[in-house]
């Protein structure tokens, strides 16, 4: 199994295209209209242009009017492959202080994609049919973000497999630590309505308080929900693709704290959850 420190690495790495200040303006010069219609569009290209549905399915924790509000207005405004040029526009910038390294591995991450089962990871096999680009850092990251999305699908899959929709499994997560933000229910676009369903959902499990504090049953099932993403991962890498990856570890590790220490506001916090 490849350890948790890669996907953490693969995240640091991959995570700054969400955050970044110049996310509107790139996107905006493409015509598309605030920070959420960037985000889903940005997020979704590699699929062509999905229906709200799809975007709703594939990335899951989102409440689905704030999707609705993006896409398909997204598609009237931009192509798709504008729209995944203009993101790789954004990888490349932030990737620069640490292109020479990003350039030399590139044909080592792309590599590990030959030895990948995309069978139900529907997100992360469109952004690893993506043409590799010319440009050696841009490839890295496009590879980076098919791994990225590859455990994301992975996690989807465990999630809804445990019976958590999207609200349930975000208050599940802020309760036990595993969100990044304190924010989210807002960030995710959830009703105070809904979230506190969600809280009540999950307080009959006994996963959580009525007051939505963690329950040790809820944080012992929070942690099996993320160790069972990492078995689901693994099956899914041939031996040679996992090889790869524990090969490439400590050098992605190294490469994310480089890159992390000059923008620590970007990085969104240590991976926890999809």
């Amino acid at each position: 199994m490849t350890s948790r420190r890669c996907w953490n690495a693969i995240e640091t790495l991959h995570v700054g295209v969400y955050f970044t200040p110049r996310t509107q303006e790139v996107y905006g010069a493409l015509g598309l209209r605030g920070y959420w219609m960037g985000y889903f569009a940005s997020r979704s290209a590699a699929l062509g242009r999905p229906t709200p549905e799809v975007v709703v399915a594939t990335f899951h924790g989102f409440a689905p009017r704030l999707v609705h509000r993006a896409i398909p207005e997204a598609w009237r405004r931009a192509a798709p492959e504008d729209v995944l040029t203009a993101r790789h526009t954004l990888a490349r910038e932030l990737l620069d202080p640490v292109a020479e390294r990003a350039a030399s591995l590139a044909p080592r991450l792309r590599a590990v994609l030959a030895g990948m089962d995309w069978a139900g990871k529907p997100l992360a096999a469109a952004h690893a049919a993506v043409e590799p680009d010319p440009d050696p850092v841009v490839d890295f990251w496009q590879s980076l973000t098919a791994l990225r999305e590859y455990r994301g699908d992975c996690h989807v899959a465990v999630l809804t497999s445990a019976g958590l929709g999207g609200a349930a499994a975000n208050a599940l997560a802020v309760a036990t630590g595993w969100s990044r933000f304190r924010d989210q229910r807002e960030r995710r676009g959830w009703t105070v309505e809904e979230w506190q369903s969600a809280i009540d959902e999950l307080a009959v499990r006994g996963w959580l308080t009525p007051d939505g504090k963690a329950t040790d049953t809820g944080t012992a099932a929070r942690r099996q929900i993320e160790d069972a993403t990492d078995r689901v991962v693994a099956a899914g890498l041939d031996r040679e693709a996992t090889s790869r990856l524990v090969t490439l570890t400590d050098e992605l590790e190294s490469m994310a704290r480089e890159w992390s220490g000059d923008h620590p506001t970007l990085t969104g916090g240590p991976l926890r959850s999809s």
